[in-house]
């Protein structure tokens, strides 16, 4: 009754039990090597360590991969995702990134996979995290832990995309934190902190700066986790 859409068209999926039209997966632009050994964006020549981003900014996170480059059309799709709940889109990017970044998540051995937390007025708003819904497809298929109470966005922030690098990074500040059951306490002489993860995975649907991604590593850092790399189904070239 309700045949699967192609993430790229939105048309009726040709051929039908597929998950997109064979003929859109040549509008994608999947991030080939070489790339970046920080963000995973991809670099001209095999020779250069890091993006021209990276080399001018210090990354707090360990390292990252995006599943395509961010043009035209992963834009409007991932627009739909997250504007126009289109979250069928993400069985074909879920299953596409479990593929792709399995020998990834063999390396890292996280502990759990975090989504980028969104504001609790946005979530009302839109009725769902993309990003968590993301991470739920990703965790199954891995067979990973999803944590979703760990960091919390506490301060709504303006929207990211008028902003440049330096003015992303200003308006996240302060707007993710540790949920208190995490934080250092004490209780009858006894530590009663949850235990934090040694190695997590941030999830998101979009790099660009990699602003939201260095603001929530510096919380998730400060409070104690030692290993932090991100995974995102789409990453800007060329910023």
């Amino acid at each position: 009754m309700f045949p699967r859409r192609c993430p790229v068209c939105d048309r009726i999926v040709v051929p039908p039990g597929e998950r997109i039209c064979r003929t859109c997966t040549f509008y994608l632009s999947p991030v080939r090597q070489p790339t970046c050994q920080k963000c995973g964006k991809e670099v001209s020549h095999d020779c250069q360590e890091y993006c021209p981003d990276c080399a001018r900014h210090k990354r707090s996170f360990d390292s990252g991969a995006a599943l395509l480059n961010y043009n035209e059309v992963a834009r409007h799709s991932l627009a739909a995702i997250k504007y126009k709940n289109r979250r069928e889109y993400l069985d074909f990017y879920g299953t596409a990134m479990q593929h792709r970044f399995y020998k990834k998540i063999q390396q890292w051995r996280p502990d759990f996979l975090i989504p980028i937390p969104i504001h609790p007025s946005r979530r009302r708003q839109r009725g769902y995290n993309q990003a968590e819904e993301l991470a739920v497809r990703l965790g199954k298929a891995w067979n990973i832990p999803v944590e979703t109470k760990l960091l919390l966005r506490i301060r709504k922030t303006v929207p990211q995309r008028d902003l440049n690098p330096t003015e992303r990074l200003k308006n996240l500040q302060e707007a993710f934190q540790i949920h208190p059951d995490f934080q250092k306490g004490t209780k009858n002489g006894k530590d009663i902190r949850t235990r934090l993860p040694k190695c997590v995975i941030l999830i998101d649907d979009i790099y660009t700066t990699g602003s939201t991604i260095e603001a929530c590593t510096r919380v998730l850092k400060k409070a104690g986790v030692k290993e932090v790399h991100y995974l995102a189904i789409g990453i800007g070239y060329g910023i």
